[in-house]
């Protein structure tokens, strides 16, 4: 259990006084208790450990844990083409090389799976250089974001179905949007909308009580501001300035504000969640404790299942293959001293993992990744091991 003289809480404590953010929850241990240190934004009031959270990627270990749930109840298989519930990608075609035009097509020689898509290997993700398939999917609202909701989940997989895949599936890896797909075929397979089946099946059951694809208007006060990173010496359009503390923040969403607050009208099975900590530290305990999976399938979440050929160097960003896995949903650490770790990050300053001894690491914050977070989730990763 984290105490206020752990080094992960003085981790927290360094951050929040140094201004690397306005405030954080952190946890560590092998049944860690959550606590929160700092503001619930810049000149804001305390940030509380039941604080809502934008978690962001994060919900990819979760819908991946949803699906495994499904193969293990027949309802669904995982080298299942998924065209039977999503016919809009039922006859894909791909480029012919990646920065080729639109129409510079070949039919696919394989189904998208379900594998594929808990694997980021379904053909359809991030294009991070410059392309027609780049611009494309700008032009129709496809870019990976916090919350793909100016199409509903119906009309985003429609138009991503419009457009050729970068590879062909099972032998490219490209982030994200085959977990945006995953949510909406967990929808169709189940007739409900993915909140609704995440609530029945794993939310409720685990008394997860704050998690979900939106904020509820009655909980607004507990969602934090969120930040992105401009230059460092001053944040643009106020004047804050170094001496200030948290230079160089700029609010992306005010103090319970945002289009994460309230039922959006629409279908977001395509979206990510928003969770407390003691929420995900439930989920995360139940997964390592073999409550959610069966001992094969938690083997294959946790260790890297992407084939060495689809590993391109250009298909995140720089480095990131070496020593690291993809499991489904989550990395996975191949080598070094942190060898059989899993867990991963959210966009909007979060991170887990998952130790082989069983310790849990988590920390939340609310400020958009870069260099700035980078070397803070760095030093959380390298915290030291608890003691009995």
């Amino acid at each position: 259990m984290s105490t206020p003289t752990s080094p992960a809480v003085r981790l927290l404590e360094s951050a929040v006084l140094t201004g690397t953010v306005p405030g954080g929850i952190i946890a560590h241990g092998r049944d860690p208790e959550p606590v929160a240190r700092g503001a619930m934004a810049v000149d804001g009031p305390p940030l509380e450990a039941d604080a809502i959270m934008r978690i962001q990627s994060m919900t990819k270990a979760i819908t991946a844990v949803a699906a495994l749930r499904l193969v293990e109840q027949g309802v669904l298989a995982l080298d299942d083409p998924v065209g039977r519930w999503l016919p809009e990608l039922a006859a894909p075609r791909l480029l012919t090389s990646p920065g080729a035009q639109l129409d510079d097509t070949v039919p696919a020689d394989a189904p998208i799976t379900l594998r594929h898509l808990l694997t980021c290997t379904s053909g359809v993700g991030m294009i991070l250089e410059e392309s027609p398939l780049q611009r494309a999917m700008a032009e129709r609202g496809l870019e990976a974001g916090s919350a793909p909701w100016t199409l509903p989940a119906g009309d985003w997989l429609a138009a991503l179905g419009t457009l050729p895949l970068v590879g062909q599936p099972g032998r490219v890896w490209r982030y994200h949007h085959s977990f945006s797909v995953l949510g909406i075929l967990l929808s169709r397979v189940t007739g409900t909308s993915l909140q609704a089946h995440l609530r029945e099946t794993l939310f409720a059951p685990l008394g997860m009580v704050d998690i979900g694809l939106w904020v509820p208007e009655e909980k607004r006060d507990r969602l934090p501001a969120a930040y992105s990173v401009a230059g460092e010496d001053e944040e643009p359009g106020t004047g804050r300035t170094a001496a200030d503390g948290l230079a160089g923040l700029v609010e992306l969403e005010p103090l319970g504000g945002g289009p994460l607050v309230g039922d959006p009208g629409h279908d977001v099975s395509h979206g990510e969640l928003v969770s407390t900590a003691a929420d995900y530290l439930r989920f995360l305990r139940a997964l390592r404790d073999g409550e959610l999976v069966s001992p094969a399938h938690l083997r294959l979440l946790s260790t890297d299942q992407v084939p060495a050929a689809a590993k391109q160097p250009d298909s995140f960003f720089p480095g990131f293959w070496n020593g690291t896995g993809w499991g489904f949903g989550v990395s996975v650490v191949t080598a070094g001293a942190h060898a059989g770790r899993w867990g991963w990050s959210g966009g909007a300053g979060t991170d887990f993992f998952v130790d082989p001894d069983g310790t849990l690491g988590l920390l939340l914050t609310q400020v958009e990744m870069g260099e700035r977070i980078f070397e803070l989730l760095g030093a959380m990763q390298e915290l030291p091991g608890p003691t009995a």
